[in-house]
């Protein structure tokens, strides 16, 4: 699988480390930075990895901030990007059984690098449930973005 990854300042030393590990696992890492601690804007690394996501030179996404909060926002601006912050196991596994996440979003100020490549395996290995109230519920969100979308 192919996976893009973005972090700002504060939350380049997880992408960092997590960047080896989904390689360990045989995955194929595009990297788009930050890669050190000066202070940079993350909506700038959210548009890089959503658009490779959305436009399918990238199977999924990964972006991290301090808290995952800012890089959350920005990326579900995108259309077509269904992305979700997570902390823990369970909702690392049912973001992608019921919503089909495309884009994962990590805090590195809230989950320490153990926590991060258990949700990361979970994540990337879970499917969606391809079951008709899932779908259906994709589907009005898709409704959603194309309902607000801008049109030059």
């Amino acid at each position: 699988m192919k996976i893009a990854m973005g972090a700002d300042h504060a939350g380049y030393r997880l992408k960092d480390e997590l960047k080896p590990f989904l390689e360990s696992l045989g995955h194929e890492v595009e990297d788009f930075g930050c890669s050190c601690g000066d202070s940079v804007d993350y909506p700038d690394y959210a548009i890089e990895v959503c658009e490779k996501v959305v436009s399918g030179e990238a199977d999924k996404g990964i972006l991290i901030c301090g808290t995952g909060i800012g890089m959350t926002i920005a990326a579900n601006k995108v259309p077509g990007i269904r992305c979700a912050l997570v902390h823990d196991l369970f909702t690392a596994k049912a973001t992608r059984e019921h919503n089909d996440t495309n884009v994962l979003t990590l805090g590195e100020r809230v989950v320490g690098p153990g926590v991060a490549q258990e949700i990361v395996k979970i994540w990337l290995e879970t499917d969606f449930s391809q079951g008709e109230r899932h779908q259906k519920r994709l589907d009005k969100v898709r409704a959603i973005e194309e309902k607000y979308a801008l049109h030059p």
